[in-house]
């Protein structure tokens, strides 16, 4: 494949990967049509398409070369159940191929002769059931010519500009650090579970029995082995290096501010077990809960899909998503009380609570010094 051609391809993969799988395609276009710009590749079946039909409309771009094979290819995603839409249209060219498979025809209006353009939708509407999308809206009297030429769909300028999405998000290897985290919380943790969750991850693997080496200078021997590992340094020890593993991956290491975000949520994690063990609830569970509540919000994620892939336990999602439960309710106080707005009726021992913040501040600050 060309280079050209295959950034082309790669570029559409990734669109494809973060409308569907990071984003949420919901989210990017709610009940509205999501036009999706495909390269010959996709259009041809050389590259799949990870998607059913009706989520989506397929766009052929004007620059995409029509022949037969793509035009095979094209039928064939009308046949399954696609809707098709021909971008930026013109007269005379291969293009013109494609209008009996096409449910969507996009006409440019700024800078194009009335007349001209009075032409392409005429010859459009002779395909029953085609729709009319204006596209280039620049000006007011762009916008009226194009509804008095009875478009059914507009787009330009005029109407919105585009904007540049980001969203971090948890790659595959961070998602293992949580459920190493959310099993490490549970009283019935099966260390095999463990071994497994950690095995299966060479870089975590290598970085426990780094840890542990280093936990064990003194001991008569070394520690040759990630089972070894995990029973020398026990789960609360383990939990606690594969959170700073996961917050430094999802932070970042480098600077002061990736510093201080880390030690906030482990503060907040920290807070949330010293407050659950007066109202004997258990400590590793709150534990647990405080810090997926802080890297929610550090990722701007809503909880529950950051813990969607997480086998966690009634009580610990339920007060992670909601604030929901006796569990929940130390996370809403420990919030509360970071940003100062903890009500009256909660507030009933102010030195408590000042006591264990600052106290999990100073863990946090210990824990991250000490990597």
């Amino acid at each position: 494949m060309p280079r050209g051609r295959a950034r082309g391809a790669e570029a559409t993969s990734q669109v494809i990967v973060n409308a569907f799988s990071e984003f949420g395609l919901e989210r990017l276009t709610g009940s509205r049509l999501c036009f999706i710009n495909l390269t010959r590749e996709f259009l041809v079946g050389e590259l799949p398409l990870p998607f059913d039909s009706g989520s989506v409309v397929l766009e052929v771009l004007e620059s995409v070369s029509i022949d037969d094979q793509v035009i095979s290819g094209v039928r064939k995603l009308a046949e399954q159940g696609f809707a098709i839409a021909l971008d930026d249209f013109v007269l005379g060219n291969e293009h013109e191929r494609l209008l009996d498979v096409a449910s969507y025809v996009k006409l440019e209006v700024s800078g194009v002769h009335p007349e001209l353009l009075r032409t392409r939708v005429a010859v459009c509407r002779a395909y029953k059931g085609l729709r009319l999308v204006a596209e280039r809206l620049e000006t007011p009297e762009d916008l009226k010519f194009a509804r008095e030429l009875g478009f059914d769909l507009f787009q330009g300028y005029l109407l919105g500009k585009p904007r540049v999405l980001s969203l971090d998000t948890l790659e595959p290897s961070r998602l293992r650090h949580l459920a190493l985290i959310s099993k490490l919380a549970d009283e019935q943790t099966d260390l095999e579970e463990v071994v497994r969750i950690v095995t299966s991850d060479p870089a975590l693997s290598y970085r426990i029995l780094r840890a542990a080496n280093s936990a064990a200078v003194g001991l008569w021997q070394r520690i040759s082995s990630v089972n070894d590992a995990i029973m020398i340094m026990g789960t609360e020890r383990l939990r606690h290096w594969v959170t700073l593993m996961l917050l430094s991956d999802v932070v970042g290491t480098d600077g002061d501010v990736e510093a201080d975000r880390m030690s906030h949520i482990l503060t907040r994690a920290r807070l949330c077990q010293l407050l659950s063990k007066p109202l004997g609830l258990p400590s590793d569970k709150a534990f647990t809960v405080g810090l997926l509540s802080g890297v929610a919000d550090l990722l701007g994620v809503a909880p529950a899909e950051l813990i969607s892939h997480l086998a966690l336990s009634q009580d610990v999602s339920d007060a992670v998503i909601d604030e929901y439960g006796p569990l929940g309710s130390v996370v809403t106080t420990a919030k509360a009380y970071e940003s100062g707005n903890l009500p009256e009726e909660k507030n009933t021992q102010p030195d408590r609570l000042a006591h264990a913040y600052l106290s999990a501040v100073d863990w946090s600050m210990n824990i991250i010094t000490s990597v």
